[in-house]
């Protein structure tokens, strides 16, 4: 059990820190051991008390439990952690894995839809999952019932399955078997710890892990307020292609798939469809992993500019960047400020680089 894997770990599981936080720290101080020491003093000028770092036994069981399950860790700055969802902002500082992790790093495409799919659906993603990985691409999908499920059947031995609980949980529970399957002839992949139940809050993070390991999103079906419409959304805000199945305009399940497509998706009726959409892309733009911690140079900031740059936050989220025009300072003072009150318990990061002051 490696020294500098604990300490990862014990950062990334202290209460409030979460993966655009983690990355700062890192930046910041150069290692897991140095942020840890820091953080009682930074909550400290955020005007908080310090946050609750893990112990180290708690860490320790848990990385003994996950090596238990045949599972290991894969942190952000190892050479073979996915680089197209090493891009992301809010890239998992630490996944869980079991089987074949070069999967990730092959042409991969996903694919989702709803729960209560139709049959006609499930057998058209079944196969286009199918075709795809004839083709060469890897499939990653969510596990869940009908669309998911069908992309993985279709598409084993070449599909990652990435859920939304421990690596030792399945969910749902009639899809153990096939959980099992994908964990040893294709990859699982886990944010959660072990023992995780998939608690409601922990699928919008599962979809930013399936919209960030792939190319581009195809939704076959899909409600207007489903979560894979949640996905498409961020795969569209990572610069990925959007695609979408159409469907009848008299069958709900196909409502969110036309709504996608009237807003700017590539319409999808075969493989080919999706390929050509893809191939155009050449590896060599996706970033390495040579510089993992995307943060500002480490700078301190005075007590005016903690003071000017928290009355500009308020209950209702505001960019970052906004934040840096208004307050005239440095972005690197912005983001030390904006890490003091996150630490403090002070200070809420939504989606699409926006924060808030908690309530």
């Amino acid at each position: 059990m490696a020294e500098r894997d604990v300490a990862r770990l014990r950062l990334l599981r202290t209460a409030g820190i979460g993966p655009v936080t983690w990355r700062q720290l890192l930046a910041r101080f150069g290692t897991a051991e140095a942020a840890l020491d820091m953080l009682p003093t930074l909550a400290r000028r955020g005007g908080g008390a310090p946050p609750r770092i893990a112990e180290r036994a708690a860490v320790e069981r848990e990385m003994a439990a996950t090596a238990r399950l045949g599972a290991r860790y894969l942190f952000l700055d190892d050479p073979d952690y996915p680089p197209l969802l090493g891009q992301i902002d809010t890239a998992p500082p630490a996944l869980i894995l079991r089987g074949d992790l070069t999967l990730a790093s092959r042409t991969t495409v996903a694919i989702v839809g709803a729960r209560n799919a139709s049959a006609a659906a499930c057998r058209f993603a079944r196969s286009l999952a199918h075709d795809l990985a004839a083709e060469g691409a890897t499939i990653v999908s969510g596990l869940a019932r009908g669309i998911d499920t069908a992309a993985h059947v279709g598409a084993l031995p070449r599909t990652i399955a990435v859920i939304a609980s421990g690596i030792d949980v399945a969910f749902p529970p009639e899809n153990a078997a096939l959980q099992e399957q994908l964990a040893t002839q294709g990859l699982l992949v886990a944010e959660q710890p072990p023992g995780t139940q998939p608690l409601a809050r922990h699928f919008p993070s599962r979809n930013r892990i399936i919209a960030g390991l792939a190319l581009g999103t195809v939704v076959v079906e899909a409600a207007p307020r489903s979560g894979s419409l949640i996905t498409a959304r961020l795969a569209g805000e990572m610069g990925r292609e959007v695609m979408a199945v159409p469907g009848s305009p008299l069958d709900p399940r196909a409502q969110g798939c036309n709504l996608l497509i009237r807003d700017g998706a590539t319409l999808i009726q075969t493989a080919a469809d999706v390929l050509e959409q893809l191939r155009p892309i050449d590896p060599r733009a996706v970033r390495t992993h040579a510089s993992p911690y995307a943060a500002p140079p480490p700078a301190d900031a005075s007590d005016a500019d903690r003071t000017r740059i928290a009355a500009l936050l308020g209950p209702a989220p505001v960019p970052v960047d906004e934040l840096i025009r208004q307050s005239h300072a440095a972005p690197a003072i912005v983001q030390t400020v904006l890490l003091e009150l996150e630490l403090a318990g002070r200070l809420e990061r939504h989606a699409g680089g926006r924060v808030s002051l908690t309530a």
